[in-house]
């Protein structure tokens, strides 16, 4: 087994994104016999920023409990889900996420006799084992497989989104499979077809393409499912304030959001929330996440005056982070 190593080279995650809001579409119910492969496609619509993305997911269960990368789902504010080949689209919602291992649950609605992935053992794995990406490549819909090999474990790797943010990402599996945006969430399946790794990420031109271990992605998916939230892993619908940062100074409010009815606006700098100190846009976001859809916080912060204030706000429900 190599030892872990960090790779310095630039890495992007693998859901696609498009510029305009996706189309809606109906929701069908299941009905009959085990419908699709057990890997699905997932179409969001982020309302808040005009744009679409598109990714991929896992059916863990016939009901339509989904596995995916929380970036395929970050930013959404409608998310439907597609199983390939078939008439089925179903809504869906996000049980919980986890921002800093880049996972994230779903459950459909209406969802029943949809077929399974099978899970098998990403602590088998070797470097040089046979391995297959699959996902839906290039967003077109249609589910593709790409082959490799494995070439490294427990790697480590920086990665960037469409929007220019990192992430730093650990203990991941490492392959020379060629794949491409829109295969995020995508089963990185062994020789035997079974589950070891969940792609999430690739360097360009998918020279090295980065799966998130299936042991790592089970163990938060069953954190998620038994409601034990925690630092890293949030439950439920998403805390939103509706605020653009730089640093702790407000850059925009959203229209309509709880912050523009507290009176927060563009210059105001943030000092607290509910009592914490923030130093940072990501404390700010830290601080909303750490609270629930209704409840009520007390903001602190200096006008464009320099005037010290605090407002009382009550959170919205927004998308997930």
């Amino acid at each position: 087994m190599p030892t872990r190593k960090t790779r310095s080279l630039a890495v992007f995650f693998l859901a696609l994104a498009a510029t305009g809001s996706g189309a809606a579409l109906a929701a069908t119910r299941a009905s009959g016999s085990a419908i699709g492969t057990g890997v699905v496609v997932i179409n969001t619509s982020r309302r808040l920023e005009d744009t679409a993305a598109a990714g991929t997911g896992m059916v863990l269960t016939s009901s339509g409990r989904i596995l995916t990368n929380n970036h395929v789902v970050a930013g959404a504010t409608t998310i439907w889900v597609f199983v390939p080949t078939t008439a089925h689209w179903y809504a869906a919602r996000v049980v919980g996420y986890d921002m800093a291992d880049d996972v994230a649950v779903l459950q459909l609605r209406r969802a029943t006799n949809l077929r399974t992935v099978t899970i098998g053992s990403s602590a088998a794995l070797t470097v040089g084992a046979s391995v297959t990406a699959v996902g839906n490549s290039g967003g077109t819909g249609r589910i593709i497989s790409a082959r490799g090999r494995v070439t490294r474990l427990r790697t480590s790797v920086t990665v960037q989104d469409d929007g220019g943010d990192t992430q730093r990402l650990t203990g991941l599996i490492e392959t020379n499979a060629a794949v491409r945006p829109g295969d995020s969430g995508g089963p990185l399946l062994d020789g035997a077809g079974d589950v070891v790794g969940m792609v999430t990420a690739a360097s360009p031109f998918g020279r090295q393409t980065y799966a998130i271990p299936i042991a790592t992605a089970t163990r938060i998916t069953n954190q998620i499912v038994t409601g034990k939230s925690s630092p890293r892993v949030h439950l439920g619908p998403t805390a939103f304030l509706g605020i653009q940062l730089q640093g702790t100074t407000i850059a925009d409010v959203v229209p309509g959001s709880p912050a523009q009815a507290a009176g927060l606006k563009p210059g105001d700098v943030i000092i607290s929330i509910a009592g914490k100190p923030v130093t940072g846009a990501a404390a700010i976001s830290s601080a909303v996440l750490a609270h629930k859809p209704g409840q009520v916080v007390t903001v602190v912060y200096r006008d464009e005056t320099g005037a010290r204030r605090a407002v009382r706000v009550r959170l919205a429900s927004g998308p997930p982070q």
